[in-house]
């Protein structure tokens, strides 16, 4: 049996019928609708918008929500999450799934901690494909510092003001709403906010980032606040407590991230272990030199460790019991897996994957923006070492 991408994942006894379904059922999807496009799109740095809807049909974009928002909950766990990130990430193209499925970060605040009404206007037409929202925390001068954000909102009668800005935001130029962090009190984070704010409000402005290394077919913009008056009804959550909101949403945007890029790291060594076995030199296979071999042996271990320390960590959440530090860690070591994985691919490819238009050169570039984004891996183990007491 060769070493492709389904025969490097390791049996999890967590799997069912249901969930291998489920895999069937969005393989298809995509492998139809977004493999045959994936280099296109990359290539001209968006998707097109109807591939939303098309999503939403599938039962993608819905997955684990509540099914009176036209979400589907019922039986869905977080098996059905990891499988649907390995999917994804046979594409090869990081930008597709991070523009397509930014509701996933966007979303649950207004979802966990929101009023009943904002949950009944925004999160219908964002399930559906119709509508998008995205979220806005980094800032131009803060970065991942979320306690010390400078973007202000300022009460006036049933008003917010908002001014200020944040930058590198996922899907930030097709948005329609933001789930935004905003300065209502004091300094720190006791001082911090969540406020849903619409894209169409005067004083709103965003341009587009588009000179990126990677995740070219996702949009990323730079939004601006300028005296933007938002009603005091899009607070998502209590005032002066979205530290809470934004800490809550770190933890499912990190086991995606993982799980996401574990599966990249399969797809690089997909790709090496097919071209070591066709490729010949000195008149023998590529895979048939020991160095080839050592380094195909070490992306798979790399790759068990990884997938087993995820297993565990969507274990731990499945029981209720979800450890911030262990799952800080796991984003780490998924993307050191990636990144090693993708420079042996590399180096296994040669010159060919140097050349555009193959996955593992697509992945290569898009390591960083997996090290960084979610919280960057210097940031993650600053955040494990204090939730282990040191």
């Amino acid at each position: 049996m060769s070493l492709d991408f389904d025969s490097a994942r390791l049996p999890n006894p967590n799997i069912n019928s249901d969930h291998e379904e489920w895999r069937h059922h969005l393989r298809k999807f995509i492998d139809t609708e977004i493999m045959p496009f994936a280099e296109e799109w990359d290539e001209a740095g968006h998707i097109p918008i109807e591939l939303w809807p098309k999503a939403a049909a599938v039962g993608l974009l819905g997955m684990g929500y509540p099914e009176e928002f036209g979400g589907i909950s019922e039986g869905i766990d977080s098996w059905h999450a990891w499988i649907a990130n390995e999917e994804m990430a046979r594409i090869g193209v990081g930008g597709i799934p991070a523009s397509l499925m930014v509701h996933s970060i966007g979303l649950p605040p207004v979802l966990n901690w929101g009023s009943e009404a904002m949950k009944q206007r925004i999160a219908p037409p964002v399930l559906a494909g119709e509508k998008h929202i995205s979220l806005g925390i980094t800032e131009p001068g803060g970065g991942s510092d979320v306690a010390n954000l400078a973007t202000t909102a300022v009460r006036d009668g049933d008003h917010f003001v908002v001014n200020g800005s944040k930058t590198y935001i996922t899907g930030g130029m097709r948005a329609n709403w933001v789930s935004t962090a905003v300065r209502t009190g004091g300094e720190g984070g006791k001082g911090v906010s969540m406020l849903l704010i619409p894209t169409d409000a005067e004083g709103f402005s965003r341009t587009q980032l588009d000179r990126k290394q990677g995740w070219w077919a996702s949009d990323t913009a730079t939004l601006y606040f300028d005296n933007v008056r938002v009603p005091v009804e899009n607070l998502i959550g209590e005032e002066n407590k979205g530290f809470l909101v934004i800490m809550t949403n770190f933890n499912s945007e990190r086991m995606g991230m993982a799980a996401a890029m574990e599966a990249l790291g399969r797809v690089c060594l997909e790709e090496a272990v097919e071209w070591a076995t066709e490729r010949k030199t000195f008149g023998k296979r590529l895979a048939d030199h020991q160095v080839i071999r050592h380094k195909i042996a070490q992306m798979k271990q790399k790759l068990n460790a990884t997938q087993a320390y995820i297993r565990v960590c969507f274990e731990s959440i499945e029981a209720g019991n979800p450890n911030p530090g262990d799952i800080a860690l796991l984003k780490v070591q998924a993307s050191e897996t990636m990144e090693f994985c993708a420079r042996e691919a590399m180096q296994i490819l040669g010159g060919i994957g140097y050349m555009r238009g193959n996955r593992v050169e697509r992945i290569y570039r898009e390591v960083r923006v997996n090290a960084i984004g979610g919280g960057s891996e210097e940031i993650m183990r600053d955040l494990a070492s204090r939730q282990y007491g040191l």
